[in-house]
């Protein structure tokens, strides 16, 4: 059977495609798959294995280019919990699993052996450790293991549930109840008046850093609804259209980035003071000189203001948005 979505040339001009997380392109066989399929890719030769503990990739740096995916015999000296190996898929005959580490990267004394690291998902997008499809398959097996790890109960009866078809669902062992991986919704959006756009910086970002607004999708909501209702809750502002623009997987730990863009029915800023540390309008010449190192700096030489790094959707939103004449 052609699958297309499995071709690595297919719509090579989709912005969604470009974006960190987005390259898994192996053939999830999630309707197809028997209740052997782990055990059998474990014996098999060829069968590719990614490493996760603690939110973080196992990589070795023994070669050319940085390595996350092993065979079985590589694994084993990191403690693969393999009764918890998660087929991912397949690629070119071979399966590829996912499979969590009894180690613990956040303990003080931890120390893997040269060449290898554990490595969480941001720093692998940001420093381009992983080829693109590669980090792609990371994110997707890291939100799986995730989404395992934490619904090992059954939400209708609370009796313990059971991995079944090599992950692709779990079963509960008392009232039979199935359950399927969830990826949570949230809706990012770059709101524009004409020539200029409203951006944020929450409590938490590093000193300077404005972005898109963002918020989860709730049960009953459109995407559009979402964007109108979450930024007249956190800026006050109306949005009227709303355009889809991009889509990124985001594994922390299992959610959609849905990218939007929303036109401005005011420009008048009310923010959410709990939600928000400041909120405000940028030219897109403005936009244009930060993205580009230019902008204002303060006394000590750092930089006014700065966007998203470029592997956040957050980032491609604000940049095609001010690439635009």
């Amino acid at each position: 059977m052609t699958r297309p979505f499995l071709d690595p040339d297919y719509c090579p001009e989709e912005t969604s495609a470009r974006l960190a997380y987005s390259g898994g392109r192996l053939d999830r066989l999630s309707e197809d798959r028997s209740e052997s399929c782990v055990t059998d890719a474990l014996a098999a030769p060829g069968t590719c294995v990614m490493g996760f503990a603690g939110g973080r990739v196992l990589v070795s740096f023994a070669g050319d280019e940085p390595n996350g995916a092993f065979s079985v015999d590589e694994l084993s000296p990191f403690h693969p919990r393999l009764d918890r190996a998660i087929m991912l898929g397949s690629s070119g005959g071979h399966d590829m699993l996912a499979v969590p580490l009894d180690i613990n990267p956040d303990d003080e004394d931890f120390e893997l052996p040269e060449p290898f690291k554990a490595i969480d998902y941001r720093s692998l997008a940001r420093q381009s450790l992983l080829s693109h499809e590669d980090l792609g398959n990371a994110a997707y097996g890291g939100a799986m293991l995730a989404w395992h790890a934490t619904n090992r109960f059954c939400a209708r009866c609370g009796e313990a549930s059971e991995m079944r078809a090599g992950g692709a669902k779990r079963v509960c062992v008392s009232c039979s109840r199935e359950h399927f991986p969830r990826t949570d919704p949230v809706v990012i959006m770059l709101t524009v008046d004409g020539d200029k756009c409203l951006l944020g910086r929450s409590h938490h970002f590093i000193p300077g850093m404005y972005s898109a607004l963002a918020g989860f999708v709730e049960p009953g909501e459109t995407m559009e609804s979402a964007v109108r209702r979450e930024t007249f809750e956190e800026s006050g502002i109306r949005v009227g259209k709303v355009s889809y623009h991009a889509s990124q997987p985001w594994p922390f730990p299992h959610t959609l980035m849905i990218g939007c863009y929303g036109e401005a029915l005011g420009t008048e800023i009310i923010k959410d003071e709990a939600e928000l540390d400041d909120c405000r309008w940028f030219s897109r010449a403005q936009v244009r000189e930060i993205l580009a190192g230019n902008g204002p700096q303060n006394d000590d030489g750092s930089p006014q203001y700065c966007m998203p790094a470029q592997m956040a959707i957050a980032n491609r939103l604000i940049s095609d948005w001010a690439a635009q004449d």
